[in-house]
């Protein structure tokens, strides 16, 4: 450490500080603009400048590095005099036009304007005019006059993004930012671009002129989509949800959100927003009041409790619902006297249920991964599945880690590979095997080698790898893996709450009462299912079979925000309120228990899941179903925040087998695309229209192209089951042969059957 003065105050800093970190740290604040925390230094807006004693001339606070005895003065007349001229210069070109501008209230430049600007301008010459450019759906480029050229919105590509999507061109006056030949932003984690411009240049597309920021009062939430559990601040005006911001937690997001979590909040508002519960009679859809719609499942369930026994009814319900949702419907399904519940809904392998230690978890948590030297990631679609995960390992990469890969699919990670095994589904437990014998047998090279070189390894098991038809055998490998390199071993959960749902027991095991997992509720049907946040046409690993059961069974309760496909299997539609509209927990990946309260009153009259779970509870005279509030359901299932002791990863009493690939038809690959993940952001308008929303193609391996006689962008007829698609075929040499990558949880795909499994193309 060493010890500087700042405006005579002593500051004790780290050595290799800039003064910019000491004045942080002690609470003095200095003007900038390109200055930002997370990213590398420009030194470009040079509205940081102090006076340093001895120095002939200001220094930018941000680029000067921090000396044993510096003084440092940043209220000085020097200091004031050249930041006022900064500021005039900054002005120069800026456009006078706060009145209308999208970032009024909230516009770093016209904070310090106030601080720093001049009553008038000694410049008359015109204003220059920059442009629009139209770079996607989501970010608005329609003011780049106001752009200061701090640079943030390109550094934050390149460095925490992982992609230069933004540059900079030309020089002096005429240097502008701009996309690459008119191309779009198409980053998953690109509205932080909006975040970081310190001008109007940069707004949200979807948020533009629709309110100001003093009009809008703010709450806390957590993200309800993948398993971070990002932290949003979500604003509301009259009502409605209006916007979406970060809100900064080092241990999980840091200052970063996804596009996911920061766009999705258009699905809210969605017409298809089901507001009022309905029965089918004759074969037509009536609205009913609350007291009839739920006497009629309550009536309904006992009678199917009654003549074919309670075990004839079962419940689905997504990992995207709150731990008091999960809780209280497994607990109305044990006190009506079945154990068929289940949230895991594209999981296809369940021979490990019963024989983990406890409820499967990151193995450490999220803000150690920066700090991991060596990674071992099976079978994730990382980037689109776990957008801010996998920038912190491409921070770790920065710092000299290395990556190792073993999937199904080749996908552009935006960071460099150490070793990757690229292999057909069928394969992936004998690649895993392999490196553990490797290991085991000490051969210092590929993957292996790589981990034995390591200090601080981690195995991460992934979306895929945990759909796997294999997962147990994945999981035991990956447990050996790990163990024998002396490293950590986790889960990159898949969803908000698939940690929480464990916790909760909406599980079918570890339980009094034992029951059937959710792919057993499909291949043995049920008389009646009860549905929590569930679209099985696109939630469940087999869309196909799970339909034809729907469609099958006497009573299917469906307790839904949106209007869906149930309309065609469902007998009641019971209208509950999304994360906005109801209170409730969230239990992440590496097991933080975060809680949150309603930003806005439900639309309609939907009403929170778990005061209607509660009132069907009462219905059907299961004892203790008697709370006054979402904290008494909470508290009855996670006492304390603290779930570390029921986290444990370990699974013991699984054998492993030696596997045969089939080497019979072609394989698919089944990623489900990061904007149709769950209910929500499927209905989010402005990220329906992004790259990564587009109706998904067939990719291919271009040898297998030429055995079918096809060429990219051909229309081909995929077959699985006893359905088929058309789709454009796409070749990709990034694939194994033998496979085709046909994404699940769309539209376009949810006639075909299971995730894993071999499929038919054929030229259409």
């Amino acid at each position: 450490m060493i010890n500087i003065e700042i405006d005579g105050k002593l500051v004790e800093t780290e050595r290799g500080s800039t003064v910019m970190d000491a004045a942080h740290h002690a609470g003095v604040y200095i003007p900038h603009f390109c200055y930002h925390k997370k990213l590398s230094i420009a030194a470009n807006c040079r509205m940081c400048l102090v006076e340093i004693e001895k120095a002939p001339k200001p220094m930018p606070a941000c680029a000067t590095p921090a000396a044993e005895g510096m003084k440092v003065r940043t209220h000085s007349e020097m200091a004031v005099k050249a930041q006022q001229g900064v500021m005039e210069f900054l002005l120069i070109n800026h456009p006078l036009d706060c009145p209308i501008c999208d970032q009024g209230g909230e516009c770093q430049l016209q904070d310090l304007a106030v601080g720093y600007g001049g009553g008038a301008s000694r410049y008359k010459e015109e204003k220059r005019i920059v442009m629009h450019k139209d770079i996607g759906a989501l970010v608005s480029t329609e003011e780049m006059s106001r752009c200061i050229q701090c640079t943030r919105c390109v550094r934050f590509g390149q460095e925490i993004a992982g992609v230069m999507e933004l540059g900079m061109a030309f020089r002096g006056e005429h240097a502008e930012i701009m996309s690459f030949v008119n191309s779009s932003v198409d980053s998953e984690l690109s509205g932080n671009m909006i975040d970081l411009c310190p001008v109007g240049a940069l707004t949200s597309k979807p948020f533009r002129y629709t309110a100001r920021s003093w009009e809008l009062s703010r709450r806390r939430s957590v993200s309800p989509h993948d398993g971070l559990g990002a932290n949003l601040a979500v604003q509301v005006k009259d009502n409605k949800v209006m916007r979406v911001v970060p809100i900064e937690n080092e241990g999980i997001n840091e200052c970063w959100i996804s596009d996911k979590d920061r766009f999705s909040y258009e699905g809210l508002n969605s017409p298809e927003r089901l507001t009022k519960p309905m029965l089918k009679q004759d074969g037509k859809w009536i609205e009913v009041d609350w007291q009839a719609a739920l006497e009629y499942v309550a009536n309904g369930l006992r009678q199917v409790a009654g003549s074919a026994g309670a075990e004839q009814i079962a419940a689905l319900a997504t990992p995207n619902s709150t731990a008091e949702e999960l809780y209280l419907l497994q607990k109305l399904m044990r006190g009506i006297g079945s154990g068929n519940v289940d949230f895991r809904l594209r999981q296809s392998d369940f021979s490990a249920d019963g024989k983990q230690a406890g409820a499967t978890w990151l193995g450490m948590p999220v803000a150690e991964i920066n700090t991991r030297d060596r990674f071992l990631i099976v079978g994730s679609f990382l980037r689109k599945d776990h957008p801010l995960l996998a920038a912190r390992i491409r921070q770790a990469v920065k710092k000299g880690a290395q990556v190792n890969i073993i999937h199904s699919s080749d996908d552009d990670l935006l960071m460099p590979l150490a070793n990757k095994a690229i292999v057909a589904p069928d394969a992936l437990v004998d690649a895993l095997s392999r490196v553990a014998n490797d290991i085991a047998a000490k051969r210092n090279e590929g993957i292996a080698g790589s981990l034995a070189s390591g200090e601080r390894v981690v195995v991460l098991l992934g979306n895929f790898a945990q759909q796997h038809p294999q997962a147990a055998q994945l999981h035991i490998l990956a447990q050996q893996i790990a163990a024998a390199a002396n490293g950590k071993f986790g889960f990159l959960g898949e969803a908000a709450n698939s940690v929480g749902a464990h916790l909760a027991g909406a599980v079918p095991f570890g339980n009094s009462k034992q029951g059937m997992n959710a792919a057993q509720m499909l291949a043995s049907p049920r008389k009646a299912y009860v549905l929590l946040n569930v679209e099985p046409e696109l939630d469940m690993h087999d869309p196909q079979r799970a339909i034809s059961v729907m469609q099958a069974a006497d009573m299917v309760v469906a307790m839904s925000a949106y209007k869906h496909r149930a309309t065609e299997y469902a007998d009641v539609l019971l209208p509950i309120a999304p994360f906005t509209e109801t209170s409730g927990t969230f239990v992440n990946t590496e097991g933080s228990v975060q809680s949150f309260r309603g930003a806005v009153k439900p639309l309609g009259e939907a009403r929170p899941a778990w005061k209607v779970l509660r009132v069907l509870g009462n219905l059907l005279n299961v004892s203790g179903f008697d709370y006054d509030s979402s904290e008494a359901v909470r508290d009855e299932v996670l006492p304390g925040t603290n779930v570390s002791d029921k986290l444990n990863n370990h699974i013991s009493g699984v054998a492993l087998q030696a596997t045969t690939g089939s080497n019979q038809g072609l394989q698919r690959v089944s990623d489900v695309p990061i904007y149709f993940a769950d209910a929500i952001v499927r209905r989010a308008s402005a990220l329906q229209k992004t790259r990564d929303a587009a109706t998904p193609c067939v990719a291919m391996h271009s040898g297998e192209l030429n055995k079918l006689g096809v060429k990219s962008g051909d229309t081909v007829k995929v077959s699985q089951g006893s359905a088929s698609v058309r789709l454009t075929v796409q070749a990709n040499d990034r694939m194994p042969m033998q496979t085709a990558r046909v994404a699940a949880g769309h539209p376009a795909t949810a006639a075909l059957g299971a995730m894993f499994g071999t499929i038919a193309v054929e030229r259409a």
